[in-house]
C-alpha cells in the first residue's frame, strides 16, 4: 500500500491509498492533493521533488513485499538505443527522452492509433459519468486516447426511447458519442459497450445505423471491481420504478407496497439497480465459444469492422477463453480488468475479496497468449486494466504484456482531472457551477496560490489552446485541459523510463526491462530476480 503522505512531492491522500496510490474512495468534490490531483494541475513538474535549490531528496528504498506491482521494478541500461523514430540518429543529441515516440496502435485489420498509450475504462451509467462526461471525452479526444462509454447508458436514460424492447431514440448516448467526435482528429476512439441488457436493447444496431465505422462497439464479459453486472444506485422512487419497468433488477423491489411505504417514511432511501448476468444458460466453455462467435459474427453482419472484448479477473479458464476467443474471433482489442480496479458502486467486500489480483492475472495472460503465438496464432492485442495511475504502472503493465500488450486502461485516474476542472471552473465561473457540477465555492489554497485564472492555474493551458486556437478555448471546459495536463505528465515520466531503458519506441518495451525485487513475484509472474537478470553477462566480462 502506498504512503499517505509522500513529503518528496509535497502530496497529501485525503484517504486510505490503495496499490495506485489513489485513496480507495475517491471524492468528486475533494479539495487535493493526492499524486494524480496534483498532477492535473501542474504536469510533469510533479515528476520531482519539490523546492529545488534548497533541498536534497532521496528514496525511501521501502522493498516490496508480496506479489504485486509494486514488486517489480524497471530496467535501466547504460548503453545502446533502441527503435528511434525515422530520422533520427544514435547520437546523443537525438537520444533523449523527448524523442521517445509514444504512438501506438491497435487491431487486426483495421488499425486504431493513439497518441499515447492509455485509454479510460468503461465510464457508463453511474451518474458521475454523466456529470462530467465532457470534461474526460474532449480531454481524450484533445489528446487522442481511446474512451470507453459503458453499459446501461440507454436504459438508464429516461429521455430514451424504446418500441418493443429496442431503441428508437438515445439523447444521452448520442452526446457522449457526439462530444467525443467533434474534436476527434484521427487519434483515439470512441468504444461503446454492451452488456446483457443493451444488447437485447439494440445498442449495437443503433449505433452502426447512426455513426457507422466511426464507433468501435464492445462485448463486455465483466470487470475487475465485481464478478456481477453493473449497478447504480438511484433516491427517486419513480425513477426506480421506471427502471424497473425498463427490464432492469432493483432491489429492493419500488413496486413492491411495503418497499413503497418504507420509503416514503424514510425508513429506505435509496434503490440499487443491477444488471445480469451473461450465458447463464451455458454449461460449458464449448457452448461459450459458439455463442460467443455468433455474437461477433452478427456483429460483423451489422457493418462492424471494429470490435472488442472487456473481460474481468475470473479464473484461469476464462482468462484462457477469453484470449483465445479473441484471437479466433479476430476481434480488434481484448482488456483485461485485474481485481483492485472500480470505478462505480461495486459491492465493497466483494471488491475487496473476489478475484485475481491484477498482477497475477496479466501476468497469466502473457503466459496464455505465448501459448498461442507458438501454435501460430496472431495473438488479440490487449489492454491491461485494474489500480494504474502513474507512469511507472503504465510501463510496468506494457512490459510485462509484451508484445502483446498495446494500452494501460485506467479508470479513477482519468476521471479524476475532470472532477477538479470542473470544481475550479465551477468555482471560477459560479454561473457555470450547476451545469458542470461544480463542488466548490472558492477555490482551495492549493489552488488560489497559483492563481485566479485557468490560464495561471494549469500547466497545460496554452498547449490545448495551441491545439484548438484561442477563440474556441471558450468552448473547452477546464475538466479537459485538466485531462490534457495529467496526460502530459503521465507521457513526459514515461518517456524518461523508457528513455532510461534505451528504449525510443513502443514496440521496444520488452519483458526483460523489468525485474522482481522478491523470490515471490519472480515465481508467480516469470520476471526474474534483481541479481539474476544479466548476471551470465556479469560473469562473462568478469571472466574473459
Amino acid at each position: 500500500m502506498s504512503e499517505k503522505v509522500n513529503d518528496v512531492l509535497g502530496t497529501v491522500n485525503r484517504g486510505n491509498p490503495a496499490e495506485s496510490g489513489l485513496c480507495t474512495l475517491c471524492r468528486a468534490d475533494c479539495q487535493g492533493k493526492c499524486e494524480t490531483w496534483m498532477s492535473c494541475v501542474v504536469g510533469r513538474k510533479l515528476l520531482y521533488p519539490r523546492d529545488f535549490g534548497a533541498i536534497t531528496a532521496g528514496s525511501a528504498g521501502t522493498a516490496a513485499v508480496g506479489v504485486s506491482y509494486n514488486a517489480l521494478r524497471i530496467q535501466g541500461y547504460n548503453y545502446g538505443a533502441n527503435g528511434l523514430p525515422a530520422g533520427l540518429s544514435n547520437s546523443p543529441d537525438d537520444c533523449i527522452f523527448p524523442n521517445v515516440s509514444l504512438e501506438v496502435e491497435f487491431g487486426n485489420e483495421v488499425k486504431t492509433r493513439s497518441r499515447v498509450p492509455v485509454m479510460t475504462g468503461a465510464l457508463g451509467s453511474t451518474f458521475i459519468a454523466a456529470k462530467y462526461w465532457d470534461s474526460f471525452a474532449i480531454g481524450a479526444a484533445l489528446v487522442g486516447f481511446p474512451i470507453v462509454i459503458g453499459e446501461n447508458v440507454v436504459g438508464v436514460d429516461k429521455q430514451s426511447v424504446m418500441a418493443n424492447g429496442k431503441i428508437e431514440k438515445a439523447p444521452e448516448l448520442e452526446r457522449r458519442i457526439d462530444n467525443y467526435l467533434k474534436y476527434y482528429d484521427g487519434y483515439g476512439a470512441i468504444i461503446v459497450q454492451m452488456n446483457v441488457e443493451d444488447t437485447r436493447n439494440g445498442v449495437a444496431e443503433y449505433v452502426i445505423g447512426k455513426y457507422g465505422e466511426k464507433v468501435i462497439i464492445e462485448l463486455k464479459w465483466g470487470q475487475g471491481a465485481k464478478d456481477i453486472g453493473g449497478e447504480i444506485q438511484v433516491n427517486d422512487l419513480d425513477y426506480a420504478i421506471f427502471l424497473k419497468n425498463r427490464g432492469y433488477i432493483v432491489d429492493p423491489d419500488p413496486t413492491l407496497p411495503e418497499v413503497q411505504e418504507a420509503f416514503k417514511n424514510g425508513a429506505i432511501k435509496s434503490f440499487a439497480r443491477h444488471s445480469r448476468l451473461g450465458y447463464t444458460n451455458l454449461a460449458n466453455s464449448d457452448q461459450v465459444e459458439e455463442d460467443f462467435l455468433k455474437a461477433v459474427a452478427y456483429l460483423r453482419g451489422l457493418g462492424y469492422k471494429r470490435i472488442t472484448l472487456k473481460t474481468g479477473s475470473y479464473g484461469m479458464e476464462a482468462l484462457a477463453m477469453s484470449i483465445k476467443l479473441a484471437t479466433v474471433a479476430k476481434l480488434d482489442l481484448l482488456t483485461i480488468d485485474g481485481s483492485g480496479g472500480g470505478t462505480g458502486m461495486s459491492p465493497w467486500n466483494m471488491m475487496e475479496t473476489w478475484g485475481v489480483p491484477s498482477v497475477l492475472l496479466h501476468a497469466k495472460a502473457y503466459e496464455y497468449a505465448s501459448i498461442l503465438a507458438a501454435k501460430g496464432y496472431k495473438v488479440v492485442d490487449m489492454a491491461f486494466a485494474g489500480g494504474f495511475a502513474r507512469e511507472d504502472h503504465i510501463f510496468k503493465a506494457l512490459a510485462l504484456g509484451a508484445p502483446y500488450t498495446k494500452l494501460v486502461c485506467m479508470g479513477r485516474a482519468l476521471m479524476i482531472p475532470g472532477f477538479l476542472g470542473s470544481n475550479v471552473e465551477g468555482a471560477l465561473h459560479p454561473d457555470r457551477k450547476a451545469k458542470l457540477n461544480g463542488n466548490w465555492d472558492t477555490l482551495p489554497k492549493t489552488l488560489a496560490d497559483r492563481g485566479m485564472k485557468a490560464e495561471e492555474i494549469f500547466a497545460g493551458y496554452f498547449d490545448v489552446q495551441k491545439k484548438v486556437g484561442a477563440d474556441a478555448m471558450k468552448d473547452i471546459p477546464y475538466g479537459a485541459i485538466a485531462v490534457w495536463t495529467l496526460a502530459d505528465k503521465l507521457a513526459a515520466g514515461l518517456q524518461q523510463l523508457m528513455a532510461g531503458a534505451r528504449k525510443f519506441s513502443m514496440d521496444q518495451i520488452a519483458r526483460e526491462d523489468l525485474y522482481s525485487s522478491n523470490r515471490e513475484t519472480e515465481k508467480e509472474t516469470g520476471i526474474r530476480f534483481i541479481t539474476e537478470i544479466q548476471d551470465a553477462f556479469a560473469k562473462k566480462i568478469l571472466n574473459s
